[in-house]
């Protein structure tokens, strides 16, 4: 038993000072914030960001569910508590690196490492290796987020929707909308986290998790609704926010201890958050088990399995997302549509260029087609996009990466003074329409890092659609895309015959009043 707990003593002190000088190998999963609720305010890289954020200039969309993970490297509070109780209120190492300070308080939620609720009497029997106590600190550190994860859920409930229900600050139907089927995933995360309290030996070690895992993982079927839904959850949430009763109650909640200073969205956000660390914490533990453990099989059957189910909620995600600004695009006349566009299911990103007259425009990049347009806001309702420009098929589309001060750009006299910035950052992309002249459209990005992050997009669609070509008949694609341009023309030309036919008729009604 004394050897056990200096074999302790000697791992826990040794891990904390390979931690102060910042060794890599002494970095769990307990150290890294994968993006869950914080009070901070960071600034979206995504494509996703996930929604219009006006700071962010580019959405990529690839990757939906991954978008918002980042790392920082956090030390844990040490919190002792009794192995042999039940999953209590404290959270995960990975949730404290991301929470917001208590109002009440103005701490993080409190973390522990496994080897700090160790049963040293209980275990006195058990010889454990570093490894295999890294093995138990991974193992541990994917309950105590299950933990976490079920109490923000109820707290969403409890505390956002219900009462907002019952004081009529909201109606069914939009709450419904905004929290989607949050309801439904607290049951699926408890049926967990109750399996692996029940797989704890009472020296609080666990040997086997991985049947667990691979009987459970299918049951993330069930986020696909959720995710999906997250994006008109967004809108219409920031369209409520618009609802001064609205904004009152949220702020309230906010300053409340409850919250941690988080905002509604933030609780929200969790389940996704949760869903992309789950390779993660599967990697951790499959790193510090052996070839022979009788759990090996099982824990790498979990991850194909996990890998293959995010594919999947990612996929259908990112197809409700683009479906979302596709339903938002404006076209010159009522009825009209692009076929192209129509038929894409992938939003690769999205974002806002400034053309080299300096006017700023919201430019989307689906599968097979750039989409130029400028955004729109009515009556408080979410942003609208206004087709500018005649959609660019991808497959047309030449590109061409422009030096800084190549460019030349418009302006006053005064914005010449300041050229030298004004001339940066620029990408130019063009097309030749059949049996028309060479078009072609200057984009400037907000820095060089999202100038590249386009070229790269717009380069990935670009070989993806000359590969999806290649697998069809190239006769009948022309036929099509020419088929396509007729059409838009007839439009595009009854258009102007209906403007001039209009101005001719209010200039007779003019001269009839006269």
């Amino acid at each position: 038993m004394t050897m056990m707990g200096c074999c302790l003593f000697v791992y826990y002190r040794k891990k904390r000072k390979q931690s102060s000088v910042g060794d890599a190998d002494s970095l769990s999963l307990c150290g890294l914030d994968i993006n869950e609720p914080s009070a901070k305010r960071s600034k979206a890289t995504s494509l996703a960001g996930f929604f219009p954020i006006k700071t962010a200039p580019l959405k990529r969309l690839g990757q939906t569910l991954q978008r918002s993970i980042s790392f920082r490297n956090e030390r844990a509070l040490p919190v002792s508590t009794d192995a042999k109780t039940e999953p209590n209120a404290s959270s995960s190492r990975g949730s404290s690196a991301a929470s917001g300070p208590s109002a009440a308080t103005g701490k993080r939620r409190d973390s522990k490492l496994w080897s700090e609720t160790f049963d040293v009497h209980t275990g006195a029997a058990q010889t454990l290796t570093p490894k295999d106590i890294k093995r138990q600190e991974a193992i541990f550190e994917l309950s105590q987020g299950e933990q976490d994860l079920v109490e923000d859920l109820k707290l969403a409930k409890k505390a956002y929707h219900d009462p907002m229900l019952k004081l009529s600050i909201m109606t069914e139907q939009e709450l419904n909308q905004i929290f989607g089927t949050l309801d439904s995933l607290i049951p699926l995360h408890e049926d967990l986290l109750n399996h692996l309290f029940q797989a704890r030996n009472p020296d609080g070690s666990t040997e086997h998790v991985g049947q667990i895992l691979t009987d459970w993982l299918p049951c993330l079927s069930s986020y696909t609704a959720y995710c999906g839904n997250q994006v008109w959850a967004k809108a219409l949430l920031d369209q409520k926010k618009q609802d001064r009763r609205v904004q009152d109650f949220l702020q309230r909640c906010r300053q409340s201890p409850f919250s941690r200073k988080l905002d509604l969205w933030n609780f929200l956000d969790i389940p996704r958050s949760r869903l992309v660390k789950y390779p993660l914490l599967l990697r951790e533990i499959l790193k510090h088990t052996p070839d022979w453990h009788r759990d090996r099989p099982h824990l790498d059957q979990a991850m194909q399995m996990i890998q293959s189910v995010l594919a999947d909620i990612n996929r259908c995600t990112g197809e409700s997302e683009c479906q979302f600004y596709k339903d938002r695009l404006l076209y010159a006349e009522v009825g009209q549509s692009d076929a192209l566009i129509q038929r894409s299911r992938t939003l690769c990103c999205h974002g806002e260029l400034k053309n080299n007259r300096g006017l700023k425009l919201h430019v989307f990049l689906f599968q097979d087609v750039l989409v130029i347009t400028r955004s729109v806001s009515m009556n408080e309702q979410p942003a609208s996009y206004q087709l500018c420009r005649r959609p660019i098929p991808i497959r047309q589309l030449d590109l061409e990466d422009l030096s800084d001060g190549e460019m030349r750009v418009g302006g006053s006299i005064r914005g010449a003074f300041s050229n030298n910035e004004r001339t940066k950052n620029f990408f130019r992309v063009s097309h030749r329409v059949s049996g028309g002249p060479l078009e072609s459209h200057c984009f400037q990005a907000s820095d060089a890092f999202n100038k590249q992050q386009w070229i790269n997009c717009i380069r990935q669609a670009k070989e993806s659609a000359e590969a999806r070509a290649g697998q069809e008949d190239p006769s009948l694609d022309l036929v099509q895309a020419e088929t396509e341009l007729i059409q838009y023309q007839i439009k595009m030309e009854d258009a102007k015959e209906q403007a001039i036919a209009a101005d001719m008729d209010a200039g007779y009604q003019e001269d009839v009043r006269c």
